[in-house]
């Protein structure tokens, strides 16, 4: 869903008016199993968009079949529309992904919300490309110790981890949005954007030139807070 609410200008809340399904050339491309529509909707909330929509829209939709290859039954039905305005049509929109319409639910809804509240912040996260430079700082008890992963983005803002490791205690970890390093700020909350750019955006391991240290003990610790840190935020599903 963040990768839909990110590539989507434009997010509606709908209540479909009407559906004909197109046949014959204007269909020919269509993948098996869907079907091609011509859907009119009425437009019930603008989640996101900076640009005008009539109340009423039409676009066209290839939608799967249902698991008898029936059409879906789409009157009235209530959807939520990922897509992009037309130029110079306010009552059309093409939507942005084969997937761009959804069947409405609550927590649907209130996933998108949220995502979009954090996609159009001031401070959204930006997207994680890649390690600028890792290590691990060893404290003066053993088992003591400190990891820092600066990362690199999208637009250039800084994004680093931090792992701290005490004598009998479990390692704990936290992202810190910024130039100033905030160990208090934690990991990020399932299902955010922050959890989202982190989990999709971190190589699978810390790439060999980002390793400051000559030291095989102290790189071989940050490899291993580094991993820690993947299996905490879990795959990028």
């Amino acid at each position: 869903m963040a990768g839909q609410v990110l590539g989507a200008p434009l997010i509606l809340d709908a209540r479909i008016r009407s559906a004909v399904r197109i046949k014959g050339a204007e269909a020919a491309n269509v993948a098996a199993g869907r079907a091609r529509f011509y859907v009119e909707a009425d437009v019930t909330a603008l989640i996101r968009g900076s640009n005008a929509v009539s109340t009423r829209i039409g676009y066209v939709a290839d939608l799967p079949l249902n698991e008898r290859g029936r059409e879906p039954k789409l009157k009235k039905q209530r959807v939520l529309l990922f897509a992009r305005p037309v130029a110079g049509r306010s009552d059309q929109i093409q939507l942005a992904g084969l997937d761009g319409q959804r069947t409405w639910a609550p927590e649907l809804d209130a996933l998108v919300r949220g995502l979009v509240r954090e996609t159009i912040a001031a401070d959204a996260p930006p997207a994680i490309t890649g390690v600028v430079n890792a290590f691990h700082v060893p404290g003066s008890l053993p088992g003591e110790g400190e990891t820092q992963v600066f990362l690199q983005t999208a637009n250039g803002a800084p994004v680093s981890l931090q792992i701290l490791r005490r004598p009998g205690e479990q390692p704990r970890w936290a992202v810190s949005l910024g130039d100033i390093v905030d160990e208090s700020a934690g990991p990020p909350r399932a299902n955010t954007l922050l959890w989202y750019r982190l989990a999709c955006g971190l190589p699978r391991t810390l790439p060999p030139e980002s390793l400051e240290s000559a030291d095989p003990a102290t790189a071989a610790t940050a490899r291993e807070d580094y991993t820690l840190v993947l299996r905490a935020l879990g795959p990028c599903a």
